[in-house]
């Protein structure tokens, strides 16, 4: 399988209000960048989206090196949680409805066709590829305003 790296980065201008979203794959010396945005959503939203719509650009089953600043996104899928939400019927262990199952159910079934391996970076920090999907995303919630 091909490895390629995936950095993603949701922003939202309210929450919720309009939101953007921005992801970059790479493989070898080759770079895609990929951006969209939705009128009234929330943070949380779009950095699921910026993931999924990453991993969906693929054309084969890959190994992915995901890259996130969401703590949501990669906890979620480090700790097992969203499996769990998923398993009880999108319900939280503490009993209340777990939020955004339709990009959970998407994203579990995209990690169960490509190997995501997980890694957390600091958002806003010295990471130009994370800095980038940043402006990426605060770009398209700009577009909507």
């Amino acid at each position: 399988m091909k490895t390629v790296i995936l950095y993603t980065d949701g922003a939202c201008s309210g929450n919720p209000g309009p939101g953007g979203w921005g992801a970059i794959l790479m493989f070898g010396e080759h770079k895609k960048e990929l951006s969209g945005g939705e009128l009234k959503t929330t943070n949380n939203r779009m950095e699921l989206t910026a993931v999924i719509k990453g991993l969906e650009a693929l054309k084969e089953p890959c190994i992915v090196d995901l890259y996130s600043d969401s703590k949501y996104v990669i906890d979620a899928l480090e700790k097992g949680w969203a499996k769990g939400w998923k398993a009880r019927g999108w319900v939280k262990s503490d009993k209340k409805p777990a939020l955004n199952p339709d990009l959970w159910e998407r994203l579990l079934e995209l990690c169960g066709k490509h190997t995501v391996k997980l890694h957390w970076v600091k958002g806003h920090a010295e990471n130009p590829y994370n800095n980038r999907c940043d402006e990426l995303a605060v770009k398209e919630w700009q577009k909507l305003k």
